[in-house]
Order: C-alpha cells, then structure tokens, then sequence
C-alpha cells in the first residue's frame, strides 16, 4: 500500500494497472494454448468529421510498450487528427494485452488536454500562455497537464513538480495569500517582501486585486515598486469583476497617463477561449486553468482489425490495418496501409517501435510536437473560425 491513491510506475509496468478482464483473457488463451498475431488499433472516429483533436500522451505510451516483442506505428505527437487510427500495434495479441487499459489513459487524457490547450493558443495566438490548472486534478497527473499544454503551444506553466519531470522551469509570482497574510491595506508590505525575497530571475508582476479596487492596487504597486515593477496581473473573483475588459482598459489608461505604458497586465480566473479572444488585443498574457485541466479526455478504443494476416473486427469497426494522411488541402484522410493514399498527400504514421526497440525519438519530442501542432493548426483552419 502506498501513502496516496496512487497508482505507481512499477504497477504501471508490470501490467497490473490494467482491467481485470484482461488478466482473464490472457488466462483464457492461454488455457486454449491460442495466441494470434494481430494487428489492433488505437482510434477514436472511424471516418474523418472535421472536428480536429490534438495528438499527445505518445511519450508515456512509448514507454510502456517499450521492450515488447511488437512493432508500432504511431502519428507524431502534436499532430492533429479527426478519425482513423492514432497508432498500429502488430504482434502476438499476450505481448501486450494488458497494457490496453494504461495505454488508452495515457493518449485520452492528455490528447483531451492538449485539445483544450490548442482552443485557447489559437483564441490568442499573440499573448503569453501559461497553464494554471494544476490544482484541478489529481497530484499525479500534473506533468501529463503541463506536458501537454506544452504541446499546444502554451509559452509555461505553474507546477514545480511537473516542471521537475518535463525539465522545464515552473512559471508565477505571488498568490492572494501572501497579500492577506500581511493584512487589509498592507499590500504594499507584500509586494515589497516578495521584491526583496524572490530570486531576481522572476519577473516582479505584483497581483492587484485583493482588498481593493484594480486600479487603485495597481497605482500603489507602481509607487511601491517602481521602475522594478514588470507587469501586474488581475485575478478578480467572477462575482466582482463585472465589464473585465473595461476594467482592464481602464488600469492600462490609467498606467499610460502616468507615464507606465511599459508594464504589462496579466489576467487570470476561470477563463476560456471566448474570454481570451475578448481580451487578446488589451493585454500581454493570460494564466488559464480549469478549461484545459478538466478537458473531457478523447474517447480513444483499442480494437483488433487483423487476426494472422486476415482483417477481422468487431461491429462498428473497420477490419484491416490502416494508413492515415493529411491531404494537400489541409483535410485528414483513411485508407487501407496496403494501398495508396491520396495523390500529394502526407502519410502521418511513423515507426515508434519495432520489435520493442524504441526507433523514433523524435516522434514524441516536446519541442518537435509544438512546432507539429502549430503547423498542423494552420493546416488545418483550427478554430478559424472564432
């Protein structure tokens, strides 16, 4: 037993986080002395609808079937897709059976994830991004929240921890607790406390919304701080915002006719894509939180489509091994992997593993999958029309 519900590597590894029908099936088989060469598929829609998801968790996914006598075909992290496979497994069906249950949460929650991050990178494709949404899930999943934000684009995020994992630095200055724990008309204390404590590497962005009026905590920042002071960031509670946008126009008036039109204005809580194309043009950044933590994960299946050399599948389901493509309009393609694709088109399946050696790094390399998302978002028209 472990101190939290967690679920750990080792269990993870050693294919007892799995369902407990697949132990029985592997029993099953075994019994019969029957264990088929197959190909399975990880897909979410069998034909392409137009509605574009992003691609991401392939590094995990990687690394659990990692040393399995199979071969796997994989599109690149960061691409985006909407219907046929996102990966081919071919190999004996026990080789990786178990693995099923943790290699769809690995690609469902955090394509989910980084789905919701690209939402917001297209509303605001100029301002910063940072993912603030940490806090809204379980401890454990918080390197799978930051990686995939980071996928989609977003410029940092807010978890030590994660940061730890990813090997990047966590982003953010100060939280409204550190305001109140000097007091009611003590911010000034705060702001001057976290000046002369805080590594001179973080940006001096003084939070000013605590006890009193925006503009009112943002001018007093400015005459705490001084020349020091690098950008302020509003948090304000949606029951007092009220016109946020005008709010926010009225600090930055406010700023430039004291001759601070240099200090940039962040804003924060609950906010979503419609927020951030309402406010993109009035301010330098946005923290964003629940609406890309608590993404509904992608609906991912893991389906046989061959059994020793023969297409076979369930109902529903499309039997024979598959190639997507990304045609040279922007649109996503399926057909069969023995035959042709669309003239021009890209084929976007790429070996990831063969006979359980990892071959293809790049596949799932952070900074390769942004630069994959962005393009493909271009691509593809992605929230084009918001």
């Amino acid at each position: 037993m472990t101190e939290f519900d967690i679920v750990d590597a080792a269990a993870i590894r050693d294919g007892r986080a799995t369902d407990a029908y697949f132990e029985r099936t592997e029993t099953a088989l075994e019994t019969a002395g029957k264990n088929p060469h197959v190909v399975a598929e990880v897909t979410a829609d069998q034909f392409p609808d137009g509605e574009f998801e992003t691609f991401a968790g392939l590094k995990d996914a990687v690394a659990l079937l990692e040393g399995s006598p199979i071969d796997v075909h994989a599109i690149p992290e960061g691409r985006l897709f909407d219907g046929g496979p996102v990966m081919r497994i071919e190999g004996s069906y026990l080789s990786f059976a178990r693995a099923e249950t943790s290699l769809l949460g690995f690609l469902s929650h955090a394509s989910g994830i980084a789905t919701a991050a690209l939402d917001c990178r297209v509303a605001a494709p100029e301002s910063q991004m940072l993912s603030f949404g940490a806090r809204h899930v379980h401890p454990a999943m918080t390197a799978t929240v930051e990686r995939s934000a980071l996928v989609a684009g977003f410029d940092g995020f807010s978890h030590v921890a994660a940061g730890d994992l990813i090997g990047r630095e966590a982003s953010g200055t100060m939280p409204h607790a550190l305001a109140i724990c000097f007091g009611r008309g003590e911010q000034e204390a705060a702001w001057r406390a976290f000046d002369e404590g805080v590594d001179e590497s973080v940006p001096r962005i003084a939070l000013c919304d605590t006890y009193s009026d925006e503009v009112d905590e943002v001018l007093r920042a400015v005459e705490t701080l001084g020349d020091r002071l690098d950008g302020v960031r509003l948090d304000t509670t949606g029951s007092r915002r009220g016109d946020f946008r005008h709010i926010i126009r009225e600090v930055q008036w406010e700023l430039d006719a004291r001759g601070h039109p240099d200090i940039d204005v962040y804003v924060s809580g609950g906010l979503g894509p419609a927020d951030l194309r309402e406010l993109r043009d009035v301010v330098d950044g946005f923290g964003v939180g629940g609406y890309v933590s608590n993404a509904e994960p992608v609906d991912f299946a893991l389906d046989i489509v061959a059994v020793d050399g023969d297409p076979a599948a369930k109902r529903g389901k499309l039997s024979g091994a598959k190639a997507v493509y990304r045609t040279a309009d922007g649109a996503h393609a399926v057909g069969l992997a023995e035959r042709s694709g669309p003239a021009g088109a890209e084929p976007l399946m790429e070996p990831v593993i063969r006979d359980g050696e990892v071959v293809n790094e790049s596949a799932f390399d952070l900074d390769a999958a942004t630069e994959r998302t962005l393009a493909d978002a271009e691509a593809v028209e992605y929230g084009r029309s918001n």
